[in-house]
Parts: C-alpha cells; structure tokens; sequence
C-alpha cells in the first residue's frame, strides 16, 4: 500500500512533539547511565553524568506524566483499518508497557536517589521535599528494581522501534500518524 492511497488519522500535534522530545530523552539517558557507573571514569566526568541522569529523570517523570494526562483528554486516533487485530493489541501492549517502564525508572530512581540520602539538584534548587526517607535497604531495593527494569524497557523500545521501522519502509500509514513531530505532517 501507498501512504497516497492511505490518509491516516494523525496524532495530536503535541502529542506527538511530546513522543519525539520523550524518545529523544530517553535515547540520551540510557547510555549515560551505563556510562556513569563506569570503572576507571574520571570523578568529576562521572559527577557530571550522575546530574544529567538524576535531573533528566525528573524530567522523564514530568514528561510521562504529561503524556498521560494529555492522552486522558485527547484520545489517540483509531488504528488504521487495514492492520491486522493482533498488530492492533501488540502496539496497544507495547505503548503502554512503554508508560508504565519509563514510570517505573523514573520513580525507582528517585526513590534510589533520595533514600541514599543524594541530591536532586532540579528538586533541591525548588525547594522539593524529599517524598521517601533515607533508608539504605530502600534504596538497594529501588537500585534492583531500577537496574531489572531498564532490560524491560529496552527490549520494549527495540519491538517499538522495529515495528516503527517496519511500517515506515512499509509506507502503510502507521509511522505517519506519528511523523512529523510538528507541524501537519
């Protein structure tokens, strides 16, 4: 199928500047954060990288759960009719298991972070209280879960973004419901 012969219902134009602003967070957060837990990486390379990652989880959180609130008052479009039930229910538990990691991360990190007794320089220079308390089994517990969970969601952004890829080769009007990230498409 052409994507002329297929006039997809596009995303909301924000939703999608959302989508591409929160890919393009996370595909910066993933590799800095194995990168600063590094042997050998020189301190202040290491501080600075551990600052980036701990404040752009913060904004991750805020950015999902803008997403989220967004998505509650502007529904995404139907599915185009032509895929297959099973590709429909595949992006539908894909999409939100994507949600419910980049939660998972987002929060298990700050509950690593603040239960380690660590800043959060963004929340700190806003004055934001810590919401758990400094407790060293918590925040070995939300190290574990933070460090599992990442595996989730990178085997979830890699069946996203071969499924995107596919239907963008494909030009069956699925990838252009999300692209541009502006504008009209």
């Amino acid at each position: 199928m052409s994507a002329d012969a297929i006039r997809p219902v596009k995303y909301a134009s924000f939703t999608r500047l959302l989508h591409w602003v929160t890919a393009l967070m996370v595909v910066g957060m993933i590799p800095i954060g194995v990168i600063m837990q590094q042997d050998g990486l020189e301190r202040a390379t290491q501080d600075f990288m551990f600052i980036l990652h701990k404040n752009g989880g913060v904004i991750l959180l805020v950015l999902v759960l803008a997403r989220l609130l967004w998505r509650s008052v502007t529904p995404a479009p139907p599915p185009p009719a032509h895929l297959p039930h099973w590709q429909v229910k595949a992006a539908f538990t894909v999409q939100w298991g994507l949600y419910l990691m980049l939660l998972v991360m987002a929060i298990s990190g700050y509950v690593r972070v603040r239960a380690g007794g660590f800043p959060i320089e963004m929340l700190d220079a806003l004055n934001v209280p810590s919401f758990v308390p400094q407790s060293d089994p918590l925040a070995e517990t939300a190290q574990t879960i933070h460090s599992n969970a990442r595996f989730v969601l990178v085997a979830l952004i890699l069946v996203h973004v071969g499924a995107a890829l596919r239907h963008a080769f494909a030009r069956d009007g699925v990838f252009s419901r999300i692209w541009p990230p502006v504008g009209r498409g």
